[in-house]
């Protein structure tokens, strides 16, 4: 079993699963192509082999959220167009453009500062232009497209290579949030139709948009959370016809957070482990000492929550408040727990499954966060796939 070497807590990434779910997904979506995105160290799971592995399994291209994402990316040699998903600070774009990266660009202050970036290191630049659709987050207004893309002949150095827009609500299912999807891609299609030309990748879908929203696929799709095994949302996995349900049930989680137990102690029936003293053991119980606490993303708040982990195949729930880096498990009377022995917080162990998005459900919260909060500190392990 891979294990970090020098602390006894790890989170483990299984490759074969995750080329296993980018090339369903790639075979879902084809004749487009799909952008593996990598931003946030590919959710936690390790952006350079994560991207290597995307790659190698049909992925054609990459996204991240900064300038420093991608160039990470292009130190460790991976050579296939990178996308950054947000315009870049003025001062990002030189770094942006001598690293071969592709710049979203909302402003015509960013085509500037693109075309400056580009002259300065002679190289010449790629850009995607955002419209904002409905997102409101960024992205340029749609009436204001053509006017951004007609300054670009006036910045040679820079080529338009393509169009995208964001949806807020692909993964919904009611009829207000599928009109509001439907509104946002007709918005989408009448600004192309307005160009006097189209640039060459048009892309708007998500991983929810790719699922549920064939024609939203057009020239390329951007999938996050569906390549690393899990649904856009519960509602979309609760709620979605038969054909998305049945590909989300071919994605396989990538990523499982394990721990080995470091002390086991018995304590009588009223004793109040960890700080705060929250909440006396039921009766007299073996409760083990797990090396990994919310320095390392696993939330304080999954104690009240009712969180559990799994111990020797069974669920056991914690016996007391999550600490900086240390937990405590309730392992009930008479475990024969012993120092050393696995602790699996994500991830499976004998016939029973713990997932992000159970502790999503449990914290209010979605797996994206849940996946992106396990903390740096914590080394990650590779098993199968190409690193």
């Amino acid at each position: 079993m891979a294990e970090a070497r020098t602390r006894p807590a790890w989170v483990e990434v299984d490759l074969d699963a995750l080329t296993h779910n980018v090339g369903v997904l790639a075979r879902l979506v084809a004749p487009a192509e799909l952008c593996a995105v990598v931003k946030a160290d590919a959710y936690g799971h390790g952006a350079v082999p994560v991207a290597r592995a995307a790659v190698a399994s049909g992925a054609t291209r990459l996204a991240v959220a900064v300038v420093d994402e991608g160039v990470e990316l292009r130190e460790q040699g991976v050579d296939v167009p990178v996308l950054v998903l947000s315009e870049p600070a003025p001062d990002a774009f030189e770094p942006l453009v001598q690293a071969g990266l592709t710049a979203t660009v909302t402003t015509r202050r960013g085509f500037e500062a693109l075309a400056a970036a580009a002259c300065r290191t002679r190289t010449g630049a790629r850009a995607h232009v955002k419209v904002d659709t409905g997102m409101h987050r960024v992205g340029a207004a749609p009436e204001e497209v053509a006017t951004l893309l007609g300054s670009v002949r006036a910045h040679a150095p820079v080529e338009v290579e393509g169009l995208w827009t964001h949806f807020a609500v692909a993964d919904g299912t009611t009829e207000e949030d599928r009109t509001f999807t439907a509104h946002q891609l007709e918005r989408f299609q009448q600004v192309v139709a307005g160009l006097p030309a189209r640039p060459p990748l048009l892309h708007a879908a998500n991983t929810a948009g790719a699922l549920a929203w064939p024609a939203a696929r057009l020239d390329m799709v951007r999938c996050g959370i569906g390549m690393y095994g899990y649904a856009p949302s519960p509602a979309m996995a609760e709620g979605a016809g038969p054909e998305v349900a049945s590909v989300l049930a071919c994605l396989r989680p990538a990523l499982s957070f394990k721990a080995r137990v470091s002390e086991v102690r018995e304590l009588d029936a009223g004793a109040r482990p960890s700080y705060g003293r929250r909440r006396p053991l039921p009766e007299r119980s073996v409760v083990a000492t797990v090396p990994v606490g919310y320095a390392d993303g696993v939330p304080r708040r999954l104690f009240d929550a009712g969180g559990t982990v799994l111990v020797s195949g069974r669920r056991c729930p914690l016996a007391g408040v999550v600490t900086m880096d240390q937990l405590l498990v309730d392992c009930g009377p008479g475990s024969a727990v012993a120092s050393g022995d696995e602790v699996v917080l994500i991830g499976r162990q004998g016939t029973e499954e713990v997932t992000a998005e159970d502790w999503a459900r449990r914290l209010g919260t979605i797996s994206y966060e849940v996946l992106c909060g396990i903390g740096a500190r914590v080394p990650r392990v590779y098993t199968g796939g190409r690193r």
